[in-house]
């Protein structure tokens, strides 16, 4: 049987895979490719983000969850803006974006609501 600290680690990995994904499927859309493509892409992308997301949630809280899966899109597709775009990426921005990490960090340390699995 697996520990819980275990199912926690694979329940931040879903989120964080689920948020990347989700990222990707915003940053496909601004690739210079055919638009079929890029639709297809973003497609695939969020089918992949929403089978993560999901699997998050078997292991986490809702909370924990969300909020993993919603700062790893947000700074990942604020840096990939800035390193692949050229977007300019205010000091708010940074400010936010080290908010929200203080944040999911203390939201992953606290005991909230311990997630039985239901497999």
């Amino acid at each position: 049987m697996e520990s819980e600290q275990g199912m926690n680690r694979k329940g931040y990995a879903w989120a964080v895979s689920a948020g990347l994904n989700a990222a990707l499927a915003a940053i496909s859309m601004k690739l210079p490719l055919y638009q079929f493509v890029r639709y297809s892409l973003v497609l695939l992308f969020n089918v992949i983000m929403w089978a993560s997301y999901v699997n998050s949630l078997k292991a986490l809280s809702s909370l924990q969850a969300t909020v993993t899966n919603f700062a790893t899109n947000f700074i990942s597709s604020g840096l990939a803006g800035f390193f692949f775009f050229h977007e300019s990426l205010s000091f708010q921005w940074f400010a936010g974006a080290l908010l929200i990490i203080i944040g999911v960090v203390i939201l992953s340390n606290s005991s909230i609501e311990t997630k039985a699995s239901t497999d």
